[in-house]
């Protein structure tokens, strides 16, 4: 993924990007979980069980979506003074994992201060870090202002499919229409035989048509980017289930959605959908283990503020402490 063409720089004088002579700009393209510096892997190898052990220059911490009982370790406590003394720490990570942070002693006081409403991490680092380039920008604010910007509300919808076959689906139709009753050609049309009664218009629009992602094609990216972007403009938000997509929308736009519930055996879901508790997205992979017991633990019952997700039950997300489960 190229940066540069998805962002613009947050800092002045500063760069996302590393220097062209970075000294593990090469390493980067090794990293694995079996990597000698991995931290999990070197707990695998009892390498990091003494303080008195010879530390290396940096450590790399495997987070994503496959990641082991030894890497999730780093989301315990264990090892933090140990870990302070590495000069440099590598993560990659498909994960959004601040809630686990907030079970950490710590991370959690810290994070309470600059996030006293714990349901805005998402909402504030989003806005303070992810500013548009001016060619993403540019494709949000031409649609925006050709199709959106004079509406008395906006509604969005964003819909992930998860079958492997071609669409589209009869029954993602009537999930949408039971949950919204607003959507697409099939509103558009009801509308143009049958006029609301008193003269409101209503217009159904799609930024793009790409059916498929195509990972590491910029142009691609961009128009994702961008219809992220315009999804936390509406009023409104309807997502779908385990999608990150939708996510990223929900938090930017400080937006509780309506979630629309994965489907079984192409069938509509009833419920079809139910808002959301908070606007945080969600973590798809935490870690059920108590660091201070060493046992297994359900971390979505240790405090007030971390939750279960709405779609996805073993899933983790952040609200605010005095919403309403």
């Amino acid at each position: 993924m190229n940066m540069a063409n998805l962002f613009c720089e947050p800092f002045p004088e500063k760069s996302w990007l590393l220097p062209v002579d970075f000294p593990l700009k090469e390493t980067f393209k090794i990293l694995s979980q079996k990597f000698p510096h991995s931290y999990g892997n070197m707990l695998k190898k009892n390498i990091l069980n003494t303080s008195t052990v010879s530390l290396p220059s940096y450590l790399y911490l495997h987070l994503a979506h496959d990641y082991d009982d030894h890497d999730k370790l780093f989301l315990c406590d264990q090892d933090k003074t140990l870990l302070s003394r590495v000069p440099w720490m590598i993560m990659k990570s498909d994960n959004y994992f601040v809630s686990s942070l907030f079970l950490m002693p710590s991370f959690e006081q810290e994070l309470s201060k600059l996030f006293p409403q714990k349901d805005t991490v998402s909402l504030h680092l989003g806005r303070y870090l992810f500013h548009p380039s001016n060619h993403v920008w540019g494709l949000i604010t031409r649609y925006y202002e050709a199709y959106l910007a004079k509406a008395d509300e906006r509604i969005g919808i964003q819909i992930r499919n998860f079958d492997t076959v071609p669409g589209p689906f009869q029954y993602v139709m009537d999930q949408v229409l039971a949950c919204t009753l607003k959507y697409f050609d099939n509103v558009r049309n009801m509308y143009w035989e049958h006029p609301t009664v008193n003269g409101d218009v209503v217009e159904v629009f799609q930024p793009s048509q790409e059916q498929f992602q195509h990972t590491e094609n910029r142009l691609h990216n961009n128009k994702a980017w961008a219809e992220m972007y315009l999804l936390s403009l509406t009023d409104v938000l309807v997502t779908s289930a385990w999608s990150t997509f939708g996510y990223v929308a929900q938090g930017l736009g400080g937006l509780k959605p309506w979630i629309l519930y994965k489907s079984d055996n192409q069938k509509t879901p009833n419920p079809p959908c139910r808002q959301a508790m908070s606007m945080e997205p969600y973590f798809h992979a935490p870690p059920f283990y108590d660091c201070k017991t060493k046992k297994g633990i359900d971390n979505g019952a240790l405090v007030p503020h971390v939750r279960h997700c709405e779609d996805m039950s073993w899933g983790l997300k952040l609200i605010n402490n005095h919403d309403e489960l």
